[in-house]
């Protein structure tokens, strides 16, 4: 019976530690940005190259956005002209990767 209940509360333990490890991956910078990429991807029908090239530029940003914006003050001057230079690297990332009707469904877009 002694053994059993280990074998119990070493499962619970077990289970419990997965939960955690799944909830930290999805939180990943890599993992947020595939799935925009994979949203993007099927919006604006991108090929193979540029899939590849805004998953980049979708974890440069978010990376960058962790960074210096997530967690800081949104009204101090210094985050906000940091969140205005990653967006701006986005936005011409994006020019540069779309073409000229995709970017303009891009903008359309509304942004998260």
């Amino acid at each position: 019976m002694k053994n059993l209940l280990k074998i119990v509360a070493f499962a619970f333990v077990m289970v419990l530690s997965v939960n955690t490890a799944q909830a930290q991956d999805a939180d990943r910078p890599e993992v947020v940005a595939k799935q925009k990429t994979a949203e993007l991807s099927e919006t604006l029908n991108l090929n193979g190259d540029q899939q590849r090239s805004v998953f980049r530029a979708m974890v440069a940003n978010e990376v960058n956005y962790r960074k210096h914006v997530i967690g800081k003050d949104a009204s101090n001057a210094q985050v906000i002209a940091d969140k205005k230079k990653h967006d701006d690297v986005l936005t011409t990332s994006m020019k540069r990767i779309l073409t000229d009707e995709q970017y303009k469904q891009w903008v359309a877009l509304p942004q998260q």
